[in-house]
């Protein structure tokens, strides 16, 4: 980690202006054993210098891919919870799982957290997090930045966002360009909402029904708080296994704008995917907001994943090898639907069928 409390110092005036350079430093200290779980060989220096480093290492044609993202209003779940050690591992999935749809192995990552006071167990917590989530996708905590921000944001709330870099062979970039008609879409399970849809998700379940995230709900098995802080399923190194044994067209990361929306991005144009919501059943969280939200369909399906977190659109060749990868793996993984030829006039890239079981 570098730099993770950099405030130019005015003495006891800026201590007076609610800055805590001492808070600062003693941050900088709890979060040094959870950079140092989080690293890889290729990185050069420690903790406490302006930038951090990273030794490329031998590539033939490397391209760099570069991917930053937040969660969202998923941290007022966490803030409210007094809760802060999951959502750095949300953090994390959605900049690496954005890097692995070209293929590109994330190498590191660097955080920004701006906060209205810092309280150094909380921000350690909120580190924690964040190396967990990078161990999990395989790439070093590089560095960062805590920000305090008294009189913008209250004491008690933060924000966090982060920036993975990662790497690619020029020839082995996957994408739309190498998607063919007949190809295989392949669904990976979520875990939950992962860091997409809150604001939705809060406005249903806290206001309109009147629910608190304390409250234990039967159908979830345990709080709604817990239900809705349920970490983003990082599937880097699923994906990043699964291209160097099949032949892998591209992957979809699943996030806003849910699974058509984000899938039409990488289905060229004269191409269609055709998937059928028969072949899985989102989970219980999607059905809870929008039985009691009285949510329609489309809505759902525009602001949720429901319940697919990860594609992977595979020759037809490779189906079955690339299910038994998964499946040894443990990626609960499925047959969405195939890719074909777009009939006369038509412009959608995703097109959904059929209805989920038990819908």
């Amino acid at each position: 980690m570098t730099d993770h409390n950099d405030h130019s110092t005015e003495g006891a005036s800026y201590a007076a202006a609610g800055v805590d350079i001492d808070a600062g430093d003693r941050a900088v200290e709890l979060i040094s054993p959870h950079a140092k779980r989080a690293s890889r060989p290729e990185v050069r220096g420690g903790l406490g210098g302006f930038a951090g480093l990273f030794a490329l290492g031998k590539y033939r044609e490397p391209l760099l891919a570069a991917g930053s993202d937040g969660v969202g209003t998923k941290l007022a779940v966490a803030q409210a919870m007094d809760k802060h050690d999951t959502i750095g591992i949300d953090l994390v999935a959605m900049c690496v799982d954005d890097l692995v749809v070209c293929g590109a192995e994330p190498l590191f990552l660097q955080d920004y957290i701006a906060i209205g006071k810092v309280v150094p167990e909380h921000v350690a917590e909120i580190v924690s997090g964040i190396a967990e989530g990078c161990v999990q996708a395989g790439c070093a905590l590089l560095g960062g930045e805590t920000a305090e921000h008294p009189g913008v944001m209250e004491p008690d709330h933060y924000d966090v966002s982060a920036t993975a870099v990662g790497v690619v062979e020029a020839d082995e970039v996957l994408g739309p360009d190498r998607v063919r008609a007949g190809d295989i879409v392949i669904g990976m399970k979520s875990s939950g909402l992962h860091s997409n849809g809150y604001s939705l998700a809060r406005h249903v379940l806290l206001e309109r029904a009147g629910l608190s995230l304390d409250e234990y709900m039967e159908e979830f098995e345990r709080t709604l708080g817990e239900e809705l802080l349920e970490p983003t399923r990082i599937y880097t190194k699923d994906c990043l296994a699964l291209a160097a044994e099949c032949e892998v067209r591209t992957f979809c990361h699943v996030t806003g704008g849910g699974l058509a929306g984000n899938l039409s991005r990488v289905i060229p144009k004269g191409l269609v995917a055709e998937l059928n919501r028969s072949t899985w059943a989102p989970g219980q969280i999607f059905r809870t907001i929008q039985k009691l939200g009285t949510v329609a369909q489309a809505e759902m399906e525009k602001t949720f994943n429901m319940g697919v977190g990860m594609v992977a659109v595979v020759s037809p060749n490779d189906r079955d090898r690339a299910l038994a990868m998964l499946a040894a793996r443990h990626v609960d993984a499925w047959e969405l639907g195939t890719v074909r030829s777009a009939a006369e006039g038509e412009d959608a890239r995703v097109l959904l069928k059929g209805s989920h079981p038990g819908y």
